[in-house]
């Protein structure tokens, strides 16, 4: 919840009375006057057509075109938010709310609030989340760039897919639907246009009961140009789904290195490999083999301060697997290790090292030898500062990890 935003209600909800509201309607606004006062009317207008209580709640981001006083002629409550962004205005939104399931959705009239019903519907069903799909409802013409349909938006919806097991087919769409417990669960923090992707990720995180409906979404009516930026917020997008998927940015590009050049470093140590009557394999490519085993190591370390980094600080919830790994993994078990392989790449040089002084610094005919020891020399090494400074971040880690309740998973 955003800390710097006050509250002030300019009319009470839709339903009036003293019961629970059901269903809270939050919308974000920043100079939205063309279109504002549409998106309310049909909100309430869904309430009353449908008999659920409700509200709809503006969240105002520092709006100077008179968007708060039509929230508030329209029987919106308006919630002032100082900190700028989309997700802080919605954060501040859904904190002010006050019905048991919210939909949020944009204030420029692209997407229909009189279709609120339907994610009312799957709510009652049983989902905690309702996703809008606007693939599968439709995109009218000019409603989205060609960019953003067949690039951006199913390019991101597949990567979350195949990072955190998802089977959804429009994981940006801006409307959408979600109990107001599992937000509180979720622990959003983002302030940007990113809120959309953190919802989605940590929703997935803990297994929530996820539905999507079609939506349509039409072109806007803001009577300006967008606040979104395609190609900043893409690669924003981009990144901030990267650094929530430790495994995918450095664990699996680390073994692939780690692998790669273990394989080549042992396949060629006899001698150089004929791979076609034209190619042979030789020492520059054993060079690069262990270029590749040290690189490998070096990522596979940053990930582990990753993966340790994101589960302290909240990016990640699923620590089950973390915490069993930790309760058998200590600074000693990396020393230990650290300190075999440097032992045993140090021995092998120093094997090398005796016979080169033995023949009077002559020629060195052992290169391969050399690069093979040094290699298990300088990877006991990072192994060694690696632990080090693992075992450094655990001072809070254990804390948070040994107070934390994983979520459960059925």
């Amino acid at each position: 919840m955003v800390t710097s935003a006050t509250v002030e209600e300019s009319l009470g909800n839709a339903g009036g009375g003293s019961d629970p509201l059901e269903v809270s309607v939050v919308i974000p606004c920043l100079n939205e006057a063309n279109s504002l006062a549409i998106c309310i009317n049909k909100a309430i207008g869904a309430f009353r057509d449908s008999g659920l209580r409700g509200e709809v709640v503006v969240a105002d981001n520092g709006s100077t075109d008179g968007s708060i006083e039509i929230a508030a002629n329209c029987g919106a409550r308006v919630v002032h938010v100082k900190d700028r962004g989309y997700g802080a205005a919605l954060q501040a939104g859904i904190g002010a709310a006050r019905g048991e399931f919210v939909i949020m959705g944009d204030a420029d009239d692209s997407y229909d609030f009189s279709e609120v019903p339907k994610f009312v519907s799957k709510w009652r069903a049983g989902y905690e989340v309702v996703l809008g799909n606007r693939f599968r409802g439709g995109i009218k013409p000019g409603a989205m760039p060609w960019s953003h349909k067949y690039i951006g938006n199913p390019g991101l919806t597949a990567l979350i897919n195949l990072f955190f097991g998802l089977q959804v087919g429009d994981a940006y769409c801006g409307m959408r639907g979600f109990t107001r417990a599992l937000y509180e669960r979720l622990g959003l923090r983002s302030m940007g246009m990113e809120f959309a992707l953190e919802f989605v990720i940590k929703a997935a995180q803990i297994r929530a009961r996820i539905a999507e409906i079609p939506v349509t979404l039409w072109p806007d009516k803001r009577g300006r140009p967008p606040h979104l930026r395609s190609f900043q917020d893409g690669w924003r997008s981009l990144r901030f789904l990267l650094l929530y998927a430790p495994n995918w940015l450095f664990v699996l590009p680390g073994a692939f290195f780690l692998l790669t050049g273990l394989f080549l470093v042992v396949w060629l140590l006899p001698g150089p490999r004929r791979v076609t009557p034209r190619v042979t394999l030789d020492l520059q490519t054993m060079i690069f083999g262990v270029i590749f085993t040290l690189l490998g190591v070096q990522i596979l370390s940053i990930g582990a301060f990753a993966k340790v980094f994101s589960y302290a600080e909240r990016f990640d919830t699923g620590t089950l697997s973390l915490k069993r790994l930790l309760r058998r993994i200590s600074l000693e078990t990396g020393l230990l290790l650290g300190g075999m392989l440097f032992l045993a790449g140090f021995g092998g040089c120093a094997w090398i090292a005796w016979k080169w002084i033995a023949n009077g610094f002559g020629p060195l005919y052992e290169t391969r030898a050399v690069l093979f020891w040094s290699m298990w020399l300088f990877m006991g090494v990072q192994i060694i500062f690696g632990s080090f400074c693992l075992s450094m971040l655990g001072v809070s880690r254990q804390t948070y990890l040994g107070d934390y309740e994983v979520p459960s998973k059925e």
